[in-house]
């Protein structure tokens, strides 16, 4: 066995191991996650942030296996980043590079759990959307597969919510592709289904605000491997340390 990967949700330093940084599961704040698995299992255990480990498992066996670079946007509860750079996760100095659901988007918007206000995440994840559709008067406790199943019927006010979120990934997306200039930009996450609502007010964000998607061979597509994204690259973290010999 050469090691155990985890992935998690949440800004993690990557040399101490602590979780530092978990709005969507606050009980694991400041948390040494990777030590006390490491002291249950007795092996090595190479902690990641859960949307780069799905990042990295899309580019080992997913959509992204004909790239080396790449951005995966992971849409759920809130909204996860990862970003593959030359076959790798960019993590930063840290190890907290690549949360793109706290990018802002609109400016004075929601307010975030991370302290910000207008983050991606608050006005386009899976959360975001049975907000909005509570707000627009669709349901007491709709879910957003409510507000999917809506949409589906042709309900105005489900596609507008659907319209908004397009807005804001195209925002987003849009900044991406002016920053990064990588071949392959992929969502993944629960809200995918709804690709058809989201996606004419997504692509035309980004083909407003980005010159480069507009004059580039720029990919932006669904990922492939759904939940098991984060799974497979977490089983690629140990074999990816032993060949760098970290």
């Amino acid at each position: 066995l050469v090691g155990v990967g985890v992935g998690v949700p949440g800004f993690i330093l990557a040399k101490s191991g602590m979780l530092v940084g978990s709005n969507n599961l606050p009980e694991f704040e400041d948390f040494p996650i990777r030590d006390v698995i490491e002291q249950k299992l007795g092996e090595r255990v190479i902690l990641e942030n859960d949307a780069n480990a799905a990042a990295l498992g899309e580019k080992w066996i997913g959509a992204g296996r004909d790239v080396d670079d790449l951005v995966l946007l992971t849409l759920g509860t809130g909204i996860g980043g990862g970003i593959i750079s030359h076959g790798d996760v960019l993590r930063g100095y840290l190890g907290m590079a690549g949360e793109i659901g706290h990018m802002t988007v609109v400016p004075n918007g929601n307010p975030c759990g991370c302290g910000n206000h207008g983050c991606l995440e608050k006005h386009a994840s899976a959360t975001a959307i049975a907000a909005m559709g509570r707000m627009m008067q669709l349901g007491e406790n709709i879910t957003s597969e409510g507000v999917f199943e809506l949409a589906v019927q042709g309900n105005e006010r489900a596609l507008r919510i659907f319209s908004s979120v397009g807005t804001a990934l195209g925002i987003a997306l849009a900044t991406l592709v002016n920053l990064f200039n990588y071949p392959l930009f992929l969502l993944s996450g629960g809200p995918l289904p709804a690709w058809d609502f989201f996606a004419p007010a997504m692509f035309a964000e980004v083909e407003e605000r980005s010159y480069t998607y507009r004059e580039a061979k720029t990919r932006i597509e669904k990922a492939v491997l759904g939940s098991e994204a984060g799974l497979y690259g977490a089983a690629y973290l140990p074999l990816l340390a032993k060949t760098a010999h970290v």
